[in-house]
Formats: structure tokens, C-alpha cells, sequence
């Protein structure tokens, strides 16, 4: 099976939303009036961000979700995307699979492919996605303000205690360790939690490298500082999953602080929005959660399982970090 022959059977389809799709040298997109086009990009590679033997339609899944996500934090709307896909081989077992995993959620979100790229090598996937956003409505990393409330969605650090489990430094029960894995390897893209937060989150961003890391972003680009209450981090992942309040309280708070590949909502929004946070969330059907509040003082302090400021830190993964 050749590169183009391999296009055409497991990601070639007819354009909907496009003006032009998959067979040209260009696709083409036409953002509605009024609207501003969101682009981003996320590479996946073996060894570094899933294991060799990652089930192939978990995979595709994923290396979708990770841009979805990235949408999903600018309150912006899917419009299609573009595969860059290096394969050591043509296998068309798991191609399929892959395929299959990669265009449901795609479906779900009414999300095109229109385009990419085809070579041999080691496995490693490269997804540009665009979306469209209002003008002037997009949520940035920028907004957050002295006063506002730090919230997250869903429960970050389940993907990290899976991490651990996975490298044998962590035993679970194997049920536990199903539902913990199936977060790490198909994250959820919280696209409609973002677009109705747009006009009531001040910031927002996605977590992808950990939560200290991530809201880094956010305090240094909106020149603010945080605080963060771990009892509140810590709570809301032990009680995510039967077993997991029996793990060593350290841990849980490790994971949520430092864990990665949670793809979740890290925001901001003033305090008289609560209740506007809390309808979006609803309306989304994505639990949130405040766990602190940002503060005009630079810098991120943590409380402490006994209200105590702690004195450890916990770094964030980063790529090109000595190891």
C-alpha cells in the first residue's frame, strides 16, 4: 500500500464545512463573518508521549483531544484540521483503528480533516487544528486580575496516578487502574465548557504539563500572582474515584499540582460570576471547581493540608528540563 493509496482508504472524505478539503495542495476555510480563526498545534510522539503499545484507536482519539483542548481553552469552535503522520510502517490493522478513533471524536465535534502529510518514520503525530471564535471574545492567558477566583474543571491528576501505575511505581486495583487510564489515553476536550465561558472567565488556559506549570502562564502574562488552597486539589481527587481516598494524601497533592496530560480548563473569573461559572459548567456538563484565587502579589503560594503555607515546590514537566 502506497502513501497515497493509504490517504485515500483511511482519511480521505468528502468536505462538509470546508471549501476545500483533502486531494489539493491547500485546503481551504471560510470562518463565518464576524468571527476570528483559532489555530493551534500539538505533536505526539512514541516514547515521549504514549507508550509503543497504546491501543491505536485510544491513540488517534488523543492526539485530536490535545488540540481540541487547546481550542477548548480560547472559547473557540472546531472548524477542521490538518494530520501530519510519520509511520514506521503501513499497518492496516491498526491504521483502521487509529482512523476510527481519530475521526468519532472529530465527528463529535464536527471537526474536519482536510489535509496533512504522509512519511516514513518513527511514529510521532502532528495535529494543526482551527477553529473560529468571536471577534474580540476569545479567552487569553492575559485577563486574570487581582480578586478573581481560580477555578478547574474536572479533576485534574487523574492522568498522572495512571502515569505512575503504568511505570510500576504505583500498584492499583485493575478496575481503578481501567478508569484511571482511560483518562490518561482519551482526555476529554472541554470545547463547550470554553465557549460558554466566553464573556465570564477573565483567563483561561488548558492543562497539559501540570497545573503549577500551567498557571505560570497565566500569572506571568497577566502580571498577577495566585493562591492556591491544596485541601481543595487534594479533596476533589480523592473523592473523583472509589480507592482513590485510600492513597497517601502527599501523592494525590503531588498529582495535582505537578501531574500532566489532564487537558482540563485552568480559568479565572471575577467573584461576582460565580453563579454564571457554575451555569456554564451545567450547561456543559462538566463539573468545576474554585481552588484558590489570584492575587496582586506575584508569586504562587500554596495552603497546606493544615492551612500552613507549604514550603515544598513541585516542578511541572517540561520537554528540554535536565533529567
Amino acid at each position: 500500500m502506497g502513501e497515497f493509496e493509504l490517504i485515500r482508504r483511511f482519511f480521505q472524505r468528502p468536505a462538509r464545512r470546508a471549501v476545500l478539503g483533502v486531494g489539493d495542495d491547500c485546503a481551504l476555510l471560510a470562518p463565518a463573518p464576524g468571527m476570528q480563526l483559532a489555530v493551534s498545534t500539538d505533536m505526539l510522539v512514541e516514547g515521549r508521549h504514549f507508550f509503543a503499545d497504546t491501543d491505536a484507536r485510544r491513540l488517534g482519539h488523543k492526539a485530536l483531544a490535545v488540540n481540541l483542548s487547546d481550542l477548548a481553552a480560547c472559547g473557540a469552535r472546531p472548524l477542521g484540521f490538518t494530520l501530519a503522520l510519520a509511520l514506521p510502517g503501513a499497518d492496516e490493522a491498526w491504521l483502521g483503528e487509529f482512523a476510527r478513533g481519530l475521526l468519532a471524536l472529530a465527528d463529535a465535534h464536527d471537526c474536519e480533516l482536510i489535509g496533512g502529510d504522509t512519511t516514513r518514520g518513527p511514529l510521532n503525530l502532528c495535529i494543526t487544528v482551527f477553529g473560529e471564535v468571536p471577534a474580540g471574545q476569545a479567552l487569553l492567558r492575559s485577563g486574570a486580575h487581582a480578586g478573581d477566583d481560580l477555578w478547574v474543571s474536572g479533576c485534574p491528576g487523574q492522568a498522572r496516578l495512571a502515569l505512575e501505575a503504568l511505570q510500576g511505581q504505583l500498584c492499583l486495583p485493575p478496575a481503578l487502574l481501567g478508569a484511571l487510564q482511560a483518562r490518561l489515553e482519551a482526555p476529554t476536550p472541554r470545547l463547550a465548557l470554553g465557549q460558554a465561558l466566553r464573556g465570564i472567565a477573565s483567563s483561561a488556559l488548558d492543562l497539559s504539563d501540570g497545573l503549577l506549570g500551567d498557571l505560570g502562564h497565566i500569572l506571568e502574562q497577566s502580571r498577577v500572582g495566585a493562591r492556591i488552597d491544596t485541601r481543595h486539589t487534594t479533596a476533589l481527587l480523592a473523592s473523583s474515584l472509589p480507592g482513590l481516598d485510600a492513597l497517601p494524601p502527599e501523592l494525590l497533592r503531588q498529582a495535582t499540582l505537578a501531574g500532566g496530560d489532564d487537558y482540563e480548563l485552568c480559568f479565572t473569573a471575577p467573584p461576582d460570576r460565580r453563579e454564571a461559572v457554575q451555569a456554564a459548567g451545567r450547561a456543559s456538563a462538566t463539573a468545576v471547581t474554585c481552588i484558590g484565587s489570584i492575587e496582586a502579589r506575584h508569586g504562587l503560594r500554596l495552603l497546606g493540608p493544615d492551612g500552613n503555607m507549604l514550603t515544598e515546590r513541585w516542578a511541572s514537566y517540561d520537554h528540554f528540563a535536565a533529567r
